[in-house]
C-alpha cells in the first residue's frame, strides 16, 4: 500500500514540475484535509475570437476513484475556478478551462470511461476530467473535439500531452 501511495505522490510531484516548466503558477492548498496541487495560467489568442482562457489544473491523490468521486471533484474544481478567476465576468471575452485530476492505485474502470467520454461544459467553462491509475500507469481523459468549445480543443490536447502523459 505504501508503494502505491508513493506512486501517487511521485506522479503529483512530476506533474507539479511539468506545470511549472510550462509557466504555470503552482501552489498547494488544503481541501477538507487533503493536499491539492493547483496550477494556473492564462492565455489569449485571436483565433479564439480574442478570448482569454484561464486554465486551472487541480490535482489530488485519493484512496479510490469512482464515478461519483471524479464527478464531484470536477464540480468542485469548476466552482473553485469561477470563484478565484477574477477579472472580467465569464463569457465577456474570458473563459475557464479546467483539468480536474485524481490519482489513485484503486480506480473503478467506469470512472476512467466517464472521464474519457466527453468534455464537461458549462457557461464559458470547460472541464476535461483526468483519472490516473497509478497501479497500472494509465491516464484517462477526453481526447476528442467537442462541438461546444471546438476552438480550444487543440490547446487542451497540447496541454494534456505536456502535463499528464509525460
Amino acid at each position: 500500500m505504501y508503494e502505491q501511495q508513493s506512486a501517487s505522490r511521485a506522479y503529483l510531484s512530476a506533474l507539479e514540475a511539468r506545470l511549472a516548466a510550462d509557466q504555470c503558477r503552482t501552489w498547494w492548498e488544503d481541501w477538507a484535509g487533503a493536499p491539492v496541487l493547483i496550477g494556473r495560467r492564462a492565455d489569449f489568442k485571436w483565433r479564439w475570437a480574442g478570448t482569454k482562457l484561464h486554465l486551472f489544473t487541480v490535482a489530488a491523490a485519493v484512496p479510490e476513484i469512482t464515478i461519483p468521486t471524479i464527478e464531484t471533484f470536477t464540480e468542485q474544481v469548476l466552482a473553485y475556478a469561477k470563484k478565484t478567476k477574477g477579472g472580467l465576468p465569464l463569457g465577456l471575452q474570458t473563459g475557464i478551462g479546467a483539468f480536474p485530476l485524481l490519482v489513485s492505485d484503486r480506480v473503478d474502470p467506469a470512472a476512467v470511461r466517464w472521464a474519457e467520454a466527453q468534455q464537461r461544459n458549462k457557461w464559458a467553462c470547460m472541464a476535461r476530467p483526468v483519472v490516473v491509475d497509478s497501479a497500472h500507469q494509465y491516464v484517462g481523459s477526453y481526447r476528442g473535439t467537442p462541438a461546444i468549445g471546438m476552438a480550444y480543443s487543440s490547446y487542451f490536447e497540447q496541454k494534456a500531452m505536456r502535463y499528464f502523459y509525460g
